[in-house]
């Protein structure tokens, strides 16, 4: 079984919303409500400022990811979103997601990489740090909510030949 990235367009938007709304708790904490539409879709994952993609299971879409290559806020690379659909969690696929997810920063040479966690996202919060992500400050999302900031130093460990 093989895990890859595939762009996010206008005819696969309604894939992404599914994907989305198969999250309920996760749009409460940063939408006040459950459910999200095709037109919060848009703005979201079909804009120039961030790379938009799903994460694919061989054929089958199972997660989300979204990510700027560098802020302009900081000049960090951020990674905006990773979800994985609510029938493919727990197996391990969240964490096979974001490994392709930063070897494609090795690749561009990046060195760390940042994360913005809604405080009431707790789950989030335990996934993140198992992967090795350090809490540096606490910022304030549009919607009042804090938001914990963690960054991660990530090294290639290509082996000298």
């Amino acid at each position: 079984m093989l895990i890859y990235f595939e762009e996010i367009n206008q005819e696969s938007l309604y894939i992404a919303l599914d994907i989305i709304n198969s999250n309920p708790e996760y749009n409460l904490f940063e939408n006040n409500k459950e459910a999200r539409t095709l037109a919060d879709m848009k703005g979201e994952f079909l804009n120039s400022m961030s790379i938009s993609a799903f994460i694919k299971l061989d054929d089958t879409y199972i997660g989300v990811i979204d990510y700027l290559i560098e802020n302009p806020k900081d000049q960090y690379p951020w990674l905006g979103l990773l979800m994985v659909h609510g029938s493919y969690q727990g197996y391990g696929f969240g964490t096979q997601a974001y490994t392709l997810y930063e070897n494609e920063m090795l690749k561009r040479g990046l060195e760390s990489v940042r994360i913005g966690v809604l405080k009431e996202n707790t789950n989030a919060q335990h996934f993140w740090k198992s992967l090795g992500y350090i809490y540096f400050k606490t910022a304030t999302a549009k919607n009042g909510s804090g938001i914990y900031c963690y960054q991660k130093e990530i090294i290639n460990i290509t082996p000298k030949t």
